[in-house]
């Protein structure tokens, strides 16, 4: 049981900071299609594993012979595709007795996460999570890229489907290589890799969101920030809250798959490894959890943000009004002495100009004083 032990090891390396890597890229996003007489080029490999290592072959194989190797010598097959069309795909459906209704959703993409089990195997969708890298978040940053990968588990197959630029499995396919005995519990150990590699994406990437959050919480309640036109916080609060809402879309389907996958026994599943997809259940709840902590404290922060917006609107409104107030007094006083009126005794009056001058600053300034003392100014 000393493979079995190591399962985490082999499968789950030491996940870098996607802050540390230009563009969050913990993963290699290249691939080079296999081309062959009868492969299509959507191939990115195509791989006969027997007792835990890979068949080496002096010629790329096609999924036609490493399948006719399998059912001659054993052991499974392990086909790669990214972005296959209906055409570039249908033999190889063919050829595996895949479900149709599995094969339009692996061809069309845009599926949720789920688990669909069929005769002679199993469909999984995962939804990749990729964080790109940003200098300072905007009301447009683009925060999270999403793609997908479907699996088919058969007996003695395992065929991945990829779609989007990120999440590329060439890395954790030569990581499984490296470790003969887990590969020699079959297409189930690769299941549990990817999805294990999957929800470790979660985590890196919930860890690089905690970061945008916080930095957006502690704009929004700095006090006296100078010169940030209004309405920025807002904005980049609702496009963290629309990228939160795309992050919740890939995990939140998810949990019933793993838990369904760690409880229910399958014959296509192998029962020690079974028992791993508990601890993938685990995180993927904890990372459920996480999400809708952010969802709910974006939503504490935009009203905070909003509060903020309306106590400063009041704020100016007072101001206005107060010198409003102010105005009006030398207002009232030239429009009286601007009726030219004949019998007005202090137009006659030697100190008449002097007097009403000193009365209506002295208003103003006692006006001003008792705004002031009250916080209107």
């Amino acid at each position: 049981m000393s493979m079995i032990r190591d399962l985490r090891s082999a499968v789950r390396p030491a996940r870098p900071s996607l802050r540390k890597h230009q563009g969050g890229r913990g993963y290699d996003t290249t691939y080079e299609p296999v081309h062959g007489p009868a492969t299509a080029s959507a191939v990115v490999d195509c791989a006969v594993y027997r007792d835990g290592a890979r068949v080496t072959t002096d010629q790329p194989l096609t999924p036609h012979e490493a399948m006719r190797r399998v059912r001659r010598d054993g052991g499974f097959v392990w086909i790669g595709l990214h972005e296959p069309t209906e055409a570039e795909f249908a033999g190889i459906a063919s050829e595996f007795g895949l479900h149709p209704l599995a094969v339009e959703d692996a061809v069309q993409a845009h599926q949720r996460p789920k688990l669909e089990r069929y005769d002679d195997s199993l469909f999984t969708v995962f939804k990749t999570v990729h964080y790109v890298e940003h200098d300072e978040l905007t009301a447009n940053s683009e925060v999270l890229e999403t793609g997908e990968v479907m699996c088919f588990t058969g007996r003695d197959f395992f065929i991945t489907v990829r779609h989007g630029g990120q999440g590329s499995l060439r890395a954790l396919r030569h990581r499984l290589q490296d470790d003969p005995e887990l590969l020699a519990k079959g297409p189930s150990a690769v299941l549990h890799a990817i999805a294990d590699h999957v929800v470790d994406g979660y985590i890196a990437v919930a860890d690089a969101l905690q970061d945008d959050i916080d930095a957006v919480e502690t704009d929004v309640f700095s006090p006296g920030r100078k010169g940030t036109p209004r309405g920025t916080d807002a904005g980049r609060i609702y496009q963290l809250k629309r990228e939160i809402l795309e992050f919740k879309r890939a995990v939140s389907p998810l949990l019933r798959p793993m838990q369904l996958l760690s409880e229910r026994p399958m014959r296509l599943i192998d029962p020690d490894i079974q028992k791993y997809f508990r601890d993938v259940a685990d995180h993927v709840a904890r990372v459920q959890e996480q999400v809708i902590g952010f969802d709910e404290l974006l939503n504490s922060i935009l009203q905070a943000n909003l509060a903020q917006a309306s106590v400063a609107q009041n704020e100016d409104m007072r101001k206005i009004t107060s010198w409003a107030a102010i105005i009006a007094v030398p207002t009232m006083v030239c429009g009286v002495y601007g009726m030219n009126f004949d019998y007005m005794p202090e137009t006659h009056w030697r100190y008449g100009y002097p007097v009403i001058l000193s009365v209506t600053v002295g208003l103003c300034l006692g006006i001003h004083r008792t705004l002031k003392r009250n916080g209107w100014l």
